[in-house]
């Protein structure tokens, strides 16, 4: 197994290093690269999902009825705030930390597109490539990337999680990941699941032949459970967190979830169907004389607006909240998806 270190962004920004790269996966990357070695910067998101993170405490805004992260919604930027994408919870962006009143209080992510230009940058002699759903989009980008890198035309890779599984590469020996946070902090119930799946999926790109792997974890949560037991391949440990978390704040497989969601092209009028059908189903649960299941929202969803359609959910949680939906008449601009892999 490669050697895993978490580095904890908060004590570099203490000491001056205000680059996305911490000193100590820069200095892997130098060596790497005076070794002919190849590395691997992992970038959790190509797109621009924004949420609030402290930087000198690693606080981030939770939804207080949901225990899930909150966004960062900027459509007023005269009045900024913190919105939960699934029971609608919202209050007003603070300016200062809520947790340690420090002003290093902003809006946390980067893309891949940044980390490509910062790498070329910090590692001008290097050959840097990106490898996201941007680049790989046209026939036949995965082989040619795949054979540049056997070919070490390709000295540092950045990428997405399209590179977290399948590369077999003798010379690749550092990974370096830039924001485990972001993963963290998605308004999802699987987000600590799929981060700490995704740490330990890239964790093994490095080391898998002869040569010594080293994995940098870069976050400013080093105590958050997915990185603590990535960093350890704690599987055990990590789960036995995750099952005491869903049991507490009744998500599967203590409870079933059911999410509604409705598109439109006109923002109002998809907003108000989707409020009418959240008062109908209370309505028929109330009716019934039933303390559940919850019905969350309506809200807008994580990602607000696809192909010119407006999106809302409703999300519904309980023992058997499919059998609720089944009394409710959804017109053909609804999807219903029972147990969801993810919220988002």
């Amino acid at each position: 197994m490669p050697r895993v270190s978490v580095v904890d962004m908060r004590e570099q920004l203490k000491h001056g290093n205000r680059s996305v790269f911490s000193v100590p996966l820069t200095r892997a990357l130098l060596l790497a690269l005076q070794r002919k070695e190849q590395s691997i910067l992992f970038v959790n998101r190509r797109g621009s999902a924004r949420f609030m993170l402290c930087r000198a405490c690693g606080h981030v805004p939770i939804c207080s009825s949901c225990e899930l992260a909150m966004s960062l919604d900027m459509t007023d930027p005269l009045d900024p705030r913190l919105r939960c994408h699934h029971c609608g919870r919202s209050r007003r962006l603070e300016e200062q930390c809520p947790s340690c009143d420090s002003p290093r209080y902003r809006p946390f992510g980067v893309g891949t597109q940044r980390i490509e230009v910062e790498a070329k940058l910090a590692f001008p002699g290097a050959r840097v490539a990106r490898w996201d759903s941007d680049v790989a989009g046209h026939k036949g980008s995965h082989a040619e990337m795949v054979r540049r890198l056997e070919a070490h035309e390709v000295d540092i890779l950045v990428g997405t999680q399209m590179l977290a599984k399948g590369l077999d590469l003798p010379a690749m020996t550092v990974v370096g990941v830039v924001d485990a946070d972001v993963g963290l902090a998605l308004p999802d119930y699987t987000a600590q699941e799929r981060t700490f799946q995704l740490l330990s999926q890239v964790a093994g790109r490095a080391g898998r032949r002869d040569l010594d792997g080293y994995v940098y974890i870069q976050t400013y949560q080093p105590e958050a459970p997915p990185i603590v037991a990535a960093a350890n391949h704690d599987y055990r440990g990590f789960y036995e967190d995750e099952i005491a978390h869903r049991r507490r704040a009744g998500y599967p497989p203590f409870a079933r979830l059911v999410r509604l969601l409705h598109r439109d092209t006109n923002k109002e009028r998809g907003l108000e169907e989707a409020g009418r059908i959240a008062a109908e189903l209370r309505l028929l649960r109330d009716a019934a004389g039933r303390a559940e299941p919850d019905v969350l929202g309506p809200m807008a969803a994580f990602i607000p607006r696809i192909r010119g359609e407006y999106r809302y959910q409703v999300l519904l949680r309980g023992r058997n909240p499919s059998a609720l939906v089944a009394n409710v008449r959804l017109g053909e601009r609804w999807s219903v998806d029972v147990d969801p892999a993810s919220l988002l």
